[in-house]
């Protein structure tokens, strides 16, 4: 699923716990690791990241080291394009004396820009753990099928207890479908249900072409604004990972003036983060 993966690192007091989250994944997908700082080369830095990358286990043949100077966002999507890598790594910042996290503006821009998959981790450990509960959005978007295939992937891998699905309902959907009729509640309860029962079973007929044996797959349809739902049931729940279709890079003007969706989710993260392209 990711046959290269990149973390971009600094040298942090998370440093060390990123590496050893990053090791895992390097395991489960037998990948080559390029692992990214933006900063002027330094011999004492780069003696002491070889030497926590011995410790943790990887072997020289296994990671590439690339030092970069500039502007970190620009330089570490430069570096995914170069090096062709399918999953980038990086951890997501804590606001100080608040317990929240948020995303900073160079992740931001990562998030936005990104041509390949992007693992936000809140929380990185030195004793990393499966994810256990994976939410999936499951709404309309160009990388919907891509998501659902590496979240059902991903799900399989770590044996994960519950996949959830979350898919909108739009309530003007609802209102068109009852409107003019002059019926009782019990059918509107049954529009209701019809229309329900139809997004359900748009996502099961985009499963049937994904390995779904033995997974326990709650597919949940919802109406409200997406990003509040999404986020209200992940914490709910105790989501470990939340997986998104990436955003459209051509944003338009409304999108540059007011919030787009995914801007709430980063404002308070409610679980580790994984935006999904197609490779």
């Amino acid at each position: 699923m990711f046959k290269k993966i990149a973390i971009a690192l600094a040298f942090s007091p998370r440093f060390e716990a990123l590496l050893h989250e990053t090791k895992r994944f390097q395991d489960i997908f037998d990948a080559q690791l390029i692992i990214i700082h933006v900063g002027s080369p330094d011999a004492k830095k780069e003696q002491i990241l070889k030497e926590k990358l011995t410790e943790i286990g990887f072997t020289e043949n296994q990671y590439k080291i690339i030092w970069k100077q500039g502007d970190p966002a620009r330089q570490i999507l430069s570096v995914c394009r170069r090096e062709k890598v399918d999953l980038l790594i990086a951890g997501a910042m804590k606001k100080e004396n608040i317990i929240r996290y948020y995303i900073g503006s160079v992740a931001r821009k990562i998030l936005r820009k990104a041509d390949c998959s992007v693992l936000m981790l809140i929380n990185p450990s030195s004793n990393p753990k499966p994810f256990h509960k994976i939410v999936i959005n499951g709404g309309e978007n160009e990388y919907l099928l891509s998501a659902l295939q590496k979240g059902c992937s991903l799900g399989k891998i770590e044996n994960a207890a519950q996949l959830h699905i979350l898919r909108e309902v739009r309530m003007y959907g609802l209102a068109m479908a009852v409107a003019g009729e002059e019926g009782n509640e019990d059918e509107y309860t049954e529009t209701r249900r019809r229309l329900l029962e139809d997004e359900k079973q748009k996502v099961r007929k985009l499963l049937d072409d994904i390995d779904t044996e033995s997974l326990h797959i709650n597919i949940k349809i919802f109406a409200g604004k997406p990003e509040y739902e999404i986020a209200k049931y992940s914490k709910r729940i105790k989501a470990d990972l939340l997986i998104l279709g990436a955003p459209d890079h051509k944003l338009s003007l409304i999108d540059r003036l007011f919030p787009h969706d995914l801007e709430y989710l980063l404002a308070d993260l409610p679980s580790n983060l994984l935006i999904v392209h197609k490779k």
